[in-house]
């Protein structure tokens, strides 16, 4: 061999070699992974997961039909089964900070002061209470240690009879009823503040209170298709969606309601904002719409399911959808 063709040789495997441990000591070029939604079921197969929510970035809680409750640690890679001690559906499940938290389940609400480690029957509400007619607990939020509120219906043989609306001021040790001006299933509310607060149901009905839920009173949405969730950032500006792809908007707390055109029929079941821009909306169907311009126009987003998703947690770390057959949806930005 040559002089020439041995150098050449030599240099060609230096070269190799240097370039293979710059290969090693680079990082990896970032690759992107497409933006979008993507779901694993969490829950037993066959069990709807009927509500989500999270206290941070890594805590989460997902709950449904038979009692389940699954909850998170490390941002949805993991989720673990707890036991609540019912097998009736979980409803609703809300956290008013770290620590305490609510689910309501058929006629009766849990509460964990333990940053949802333990679980214990904070209250029921027996059939007897309303002269045998049975009481169904469908939504709960707190505003502070001592003052919550439930909303549901009171139903003879699967037929509503009247509306349920409860306060607590003493952290749910106590619950008073009030009456309201309507006896159609109350589904869900939201409050901004102790003071004001908005309840949604069948038929189209609004309530809204000014006074923390010692009177309420109707606001025209405008509607008769059931409303199944309302959200609202401050004291004015809230949203509300049901049957029929019906999404309802306000600027004005309720004064008005104004429909807002859907790219969908179908029923829409939850609606949660980021912001005051970014929010999104989950339906049957596995139909997800977003909204970046504060709700006046909406686009269809591809789910990557069929299954009906019934409840989203949305907030400026988070953005999580839960549906049927134990499925759990994150979104990857």
């Amino acid at each position: 061999m040559r002089l020439t063709t041995r150098l050449g040789v030599l240099l060609s495997v230096i070269f190799g070699v240097v370039a293979a441990c710059a290969a090693v000591a680079a990082p990896a070029a970032p690759q992107d992974a497409p933006e979008g939604w993507r779901g694993e079921r969490r829950g037993d197969a066959g069990k709807d997961l009927n509500t989500i929510f999270f206290v941070d970035r890594k805590r989460g809680w997902a709950a449904g039909d038979g009692g389940t409750i699954v909850r998170t640690e490390d941002e949805g890679r993991t989720w673990s089964r707890q036991s609540v001690g019912t097998s009736e559906a979980v409803n609703d499940l809300y956290f008013l900070d770290k620590e305490d938290g609510y689910l309501v389940a058929g006629n009766r609400i849990y509460a964990s002061a333990d940053s949802g480690a333990t679980w214990r029957e904070s209250a029921n509400f027996p059939a007897s209470n309303f002269g045998g007619a049975e009481p169904e607990l469908y939504s709960v939020r707190f505003t502070s240690k001592k003052r919550g509120w439930i909303v549901g219906s009171v139903s003879r043989r699967d037929t509503v009879v009247d509306s349920l609306v409860l306060k607590t001021t003493d952290g749910g040790a106590s619950w008073q009823r009030f009456r309201v001006p309507t006896k159609s299933e109350l589904i869900n509310l939201d409050f901004s503040g102790d003071k004001r607060g908005w309840v949604v149901g069948n038929s189209g009905v609004v309530l809204h209170t000014r006074d923390g839920g010692e009177t309420w009173a109707l606001q025209r949405s405008g509607t008769t298709a059931t409303l199944y969730s309302v959200e609202f950032r401050g004291d004015k500006d809230g949203w509300a969606v049901g049957e029929r792809g019906t999404i309802l908007k306000t600027r004005d707390g309720g004064e008005t309601w104004r429909a807002v055109g859907s790219p969908v029929k179908t029923t829409l079941l939850g609606v949660r904002f980021a912001n005051d821009d970014e929010g999104w909306v989950v339906g049957r169907g596995g139909v997800i719409l977003r909204t970046e311009d504060e709700g006046n126009t909406w686009v269809q987003q591809e789910s990557r399911t069929r299954r009906n998703l019934f409840a989203l947690f949305v907030d400026k770390d988070n953005c999580w959808a839960v549906g049927g057959d134990g499925l759990v949806l994150q979104y990857e930005r």
